[in-house]
């Protein structure tokens, strides 16, 4: 072994504090940047591996009237399409009567297929398969039976419960969608024997395509190919609903209409008349009973959509902290590279001396570098990429348990090699490249150190005058080592900053749910009337009720909004009866003066509009119209455009009509919830109510699905606080050992030799946690504004909490490190260190 490359294992030796060090920080950078960049695609590819197996429909369609075999014709035009149809009606059951979404089970069927937690599919007509909720939630078991109501039109009404099932259909465990009987929240899916629901055709038209099934759910190919086909569908549907309507009245009467036939020839004025009527039963029955397709995607399917904004939120996070995560480790990491090579002047000098080349001499270097940087990124690429993808998808509890796939993700591995070896090799390269210049006997020699002058605390003389000698040293040698200043408050910084950040993304995730509705909306329910609304049915049950207040009617209905080539669809326009009733429901912050028309802010930033733009309007009936937009309103969570009566009547000819009651109500529990809105529905007037608490519910899972991964984040970016600080602290002894060795000599305490190093850490630390608060802020808004999504705003919230426990961390570790360094001083050899030189 030549002697470099034994000096360089004696180095590693002594110093495998640092080396170490420099392999965590680095291991600590790729483990985040790689394991959280894994987790988005991680989350996404287990889905789409569920749903792909189990053969999820592509597109949904549903029927007021059913399928039949003309339906299916149809529907097999779309190229590549495999249709199947299923039969679906919600039933009340149980021994709570809760809404039901019962299939008819058909073991032929190949779309769909369930996914069996325990027990087996049904084979006999009197079984029946339950959502694994039921056995979870209302406590049922394998052989009992399952009773549903009188009504539910059933072949019988009890059925022995075989087996529990998740389906790719409701992939969130809370969610089940909504109806229009009980309560109108499904709480519950179950199958039994299609037979059994003694209904004649398919409800639902299933269409699945294998040339989307390898495409990612949520990517916008994926997207736009499923769009293309429902376009295709729309277009070969295109006159069904009048003809199947037809069909099925004609078929109806079909049995009146032969007798009126036979009787023609024997009473032709009486055939006339029975005929007359008939006609008018047709029209009538043509009104009531017309056909009508609701078309939907997976995107529409429950849970779904928020399932991918969460894995957006995840990437969208991704793209931001562990990059600046990463980004503080190499700076560091460049730091103590920096420092290691210039420690070892004389050394360079003494093989330079011996007659080493330049390259003989820096290759050790090169090799101390790049081992350090490699074996950091590999550990930190390995343990990342195989660790926090599943910590995440073990803790997305709920969703229903996936299929787990864990790719290693080699793009951004090889990046976080290159930025490794760039922090590591790059800075050894760097640093000797510099000091190689200099000859033999230059490098042996110490550096110079810099000539002391005067900071600007000493021309604030009364000030100055009145600090002790020890914090004058300690002032002055602070900014006699700017870049030893500014790296520790870089680290201290990154660290506060990271911190706060995990804390403000959770924050403020749960702040959009809680400030659109005690900030902006300031009602908790919402009532959707019938066309033909008995007011007073509904008066009647809301004054009877003990939690009721008192309520507003507003018309409310949906719409695009088009502004050149900019889109939003499933925009709310609210238009108000009383404008001032109104204001006590919706906070926009002004009045809605006459034909005025206001827009919530993440419309106008969609659109690209601002005040005084025109906007298109396009309601769900095909009605058309172009609006001047007059304010912009603070808006947290949907979409919505607030019209005056006054600008309604003159837009649409008529005044609005009021479909829609907001509720004021006193606190209620969940049972007194059920309660009124199945009062509500019962009335007859009224379609469905919707209460606040479960927006705010679901916000509230949109912010618990994140606490694992803000968890992690704080974890880890604790540790790189704690690893950044005491390498710098370390940088910072052995660079100036000389320094204290002699003031060690001179007299000074053990608690005074400490002191004069930590009494610089302690300042440093305080300017970090500043700054930091600074950065977080920042770091926190743009991770926000990359996770938005199309309804929702995430308003900046960084509670005092996350500000106390990033304060105190750093204090903590300030206070560790200030420990060790206070054990390590005073063991140094004075002598050994003053005579190092010689």
């Amino acid at each position: 072994m030549n002697p470099l490359t034994k000096n360089m294992l004696q180095d590693i030796k002594k110093s495998k504090g640092r080396f170490i060090a420099i392999i965590l920080i680095i291991m600590l950078g790729v483990l985040i940047f790689v394991g959280v960049k894994a987790a988005g695609p991680s989350l996404n590819d287990s889905l789409n591996k569920t749903v792909a197996d189990k053969n999820l429909s592509d597109i949904q369609v549903l029927s007021t009237t059913g399928f039949d075999k003309e339906d299916i014709k149809l529907a097999r035009k779309v190229p590549g399409a495999q249709v199947e149809t299923t039969k679906l009606k919600y039933v009340i059951g149980g021994k709570d009567k809760v809404a039901i979404a019962l299939y008819g089970y058909n073991s032929a069927a190949k779309q769909n297929r369930l996914i069996m937690r325990s027990g087996r599919l049904p084979k006999n007509n009197n079984e029946i398969v339950l959502d694994k909720n039921a056995r979870s939630k209302y406590d049922y078991k394998l052989g009992q039976t399952f009773k549903f109501a009188n009504n539910s039109n059933l072949k019988q009404k009890s059925y022995k419960i075989v087996g529990f099932a998740d389906s790719p259909q409701y992939i969130d465990n809370q969610s089940r969608g909504a109806t229009n009987i009980a309560d109108g929240q499904v709480q519950l899916f179950a199958y039994i024997p299609q037979k059994q629901l003694n209904l004649s055709v398919g409800t639902v038209l299933n269409l699945h395509f294998n040339s989307l099934r390898n495409k990612n759910t949520f990517s916008k190919s994926y997207k736009q190919a499923v769009n293309k086909k429902v376009s295709l569908l729309k277009k070969a549907f295109k006159n069904r609903a009048d003809q199947r309507t037809t069909e099925l009245i004609d078929k109806k009467i079909a049995p009146q209409q032969s007798l009126i036939d036979q009787a023609r020839q024997a009473d032709p004025q009486a055939a006339a008349q029975q005929q007359t009527k008939l006609n008018a039963v047709r029209t009538k029955a043509l009104k009531q009973a017309q056909t009508t397709y609701t078309w939907q995607t997976r995107k529409d399917l429950p849970g779904f959509s928020a399932y991918g904004e969460s894995s957006d939120r995840i990437a969208a996070i991704a793209n931001v902290f562990p990059v600046f995560f990463f980004l503080i480790a190499a700076l560091i990491t460049f730091t103590t590279i920096t420092r290691m090579v210039e420690e070892a002047r004389s050394e360079i000098g003494t093989f330079k001396a011996l007659g080493y080349t330049k390259w003989e001499i820096s290759r050790n270097y090169y090799y101390y570098a790049i081992s350090a940087g490699v074996i950091g990124a590999l550990l930190g690429a390995i343990i990342g990429n195989e660790t926090l993808p599943r910590i995440v998808l073990a803790l997305y509890k709920q969703y229903i348990a996936l299929d787990w796939v864990v790719g290693l993700q080699w793009i951004v591995i090889l990046i976080a090699l290159i930025f490794a070896l760039i922090a590591t090799l790059g800075a050894a390269i760097i640093v000797i490249r510099k000091e190689l210049v200099e000859g033999p006997a230059a490098l042996m020699r110490p550096k110079s150190p810099k000539s002391a002058k005067k900071i600007l605390l000493e021309r604030i003389k009364p000030l100055w005058n009145h600090l002790s000698f020890n914090s004058k040293v300690s002032y002055r040698n602070l900014f006699r080592f700017k870049s030893r200043m500014f790296m520790t408050i870089i680290g201290i910084a990154g660290g506060t900053a990271l911190i706060l950040t995990g804390f403000g993304i959770q924050n403020s995730i749960a702040a959009s749910g809680n400030r659109q509705y005690s900030e902006i909306f300031d009602y908790q329910a919402v009532v959707k009337l019938n066309q033909s609304a008995d007011f007073t049915k509904v008066k009647n049950v809301l004054n009877n009720n003990d939690q009721y207040q008192n309520s507003t009617a507003i018309n409310s209905s949906t719409a695009k909004l088009i502004k050149g080539k900019n889109q939003v669809n499933d925009v709310n326009i609210y238009t108000p009866k009383s404008v001032q009733n109104f204001a006590k429901y919706v906070h926009l912050g002004f009045n809605l003066n006459k034909k005025q028309v206001v827009l919530s802010k993440k419309i106008a930033q969609l659109l690209d509009v601002k005040t005084g733009d025109s906007i298109r309007l396009t309601m769900t009936d095909g009605k058309k119209t172009k609006l001047k937009v007059s304010a912009i309103s603070q808006n947290f969570i949907g979409h919505f455009v607030y019209l005056s009566p006054e600008m309604y009547q003159q837009k649409f000819g008529k005044s609005p009509k009021a479909n829609t009651l907001l509720l004021h109500l006193k606190e209620q529990t969940k049972s007194q919830r059920k309660k009124l809105a199945n009062q509500l529905l019962k009335s007859g007037a009224v379609m469905g109510t919707s209460y606040t608490h479960d927006v705010l519910s679901t916000v509230s899972k949109m912010s618990s699905s994140l606490k694992p991964i803000v968890l992690i984040f704080i974890l880890l970016s604790g540790v790189l606080s704690f690893v950044v600080l005491y390498n710098l602290t370390n940088i910072n002894v052995s660079e100036r050992i000389r320094e204290l060795s002699t003031i060690k000599v001179l007299g000074f305490y053990n608690n005074e030799v400490t002191m004069y190093i930590v009494r610089e850490n302690i300042i440093l630390t305080i300017v970090g946690i500043v700054v930091g608060y600074g950065v977080g802020n920042l770091l926190t808004a743009y991770i926000l504004n990359q996770a938005a999504t199309e309804q929702v705003i995430f308003p900046l919230t960084i509670s005092w909490f996350g500000y106390l426990v990033a304060t105190l961390l750093m204090i903590v570790f300030t206070a560790i490190v200030m420990l060790v360094t206070h054990k390590k001083l005073q063991h140094i050899d004075m002598i050994g260190a003053l005579k190092s030189n010689e």
